[in-house]
């Protein structure tokens, strides 16, 4: 698909999911969602980093396979939120896209330059995404190639615990996720 084509599609796409979101409450729930997104990917890598020192790559597998979901638990109580990762190459077969609303919102950030947005959900609720990028090299020790970046214990223990893994193969600034952030209305 052409640019031009795809610009038409997320206006499209972002006008009919967004038209009763005035700009201020855009703007603020905007703001707000770079906020927790910040926070949670600052939080997630200070403690993936801490458990990578800790044991290695290999380590850091198990370490967010029990215990990323509390990390953001805590954000999510501490923001009245709900906060979650999408990726149509997930790891975890809960952050998998489900809805076409995501599906197609996938396709306008993988094929566009936006970063950020907000629409409405499924429940009305105001929900934010944003693009989530391999930033660092560390990353490529659980992300990137099989063959030359993760190593043999780090990928068993991938295939351990995430049987269906998809989310490998990347290389520095590739996108590999959003964070979707659902605010709560109450």
């Amino acid at each position: 698909m052409r640019l031009k084509s795809i610009h038409l599609v997320l206006f499209i796409f972002l006008l009919g999911c967004s038209t009763k979101i005035d700009s201020g409450t855009y703007a603020g729930i905007q703001q707000k969602g770079r906020e927790v997104s910040a926070v949670a990917q600052t939080t997630l890598l200070k403690n993936v980093g801490s458990a990578i020192q800790k044991g290695g790559p290999q380590y850091a597998v198990e370490f967010c396979n029990l215990e990323a979901a509390d990390i953001i638990g805590n954000i999510n109580a501490q923001y009245n939120c709900t906060i979650s990762r999408v990726s149509a190459k997930n790891r975890n077969p809960n952050n998998a896209l489900v809805s076409e609303q995501e599906k197609t919102l996938w396709m306008i950030f993988q094929q566009t330059e936006l970063t950020d947005t907000v629409i409405r959900g499924n429940k009305q609720q105001l929900v934010y995404y944003k693009t989530i990028k391999i930033g660092m090299p560390v990353c490529l020790k659980c992300h990137g190639n099989p063959e030359s970046d993760i190593n043999t214990p780090t990928l068993q223990k991938l295939h351990e615990l995430y049987p269906n893994d998809q989310a490998t193969g990347y290389q520095i600034n590739d996108f590999r996720g959003l964070w979707k952030i659902e605010f709560r209305n109450d």
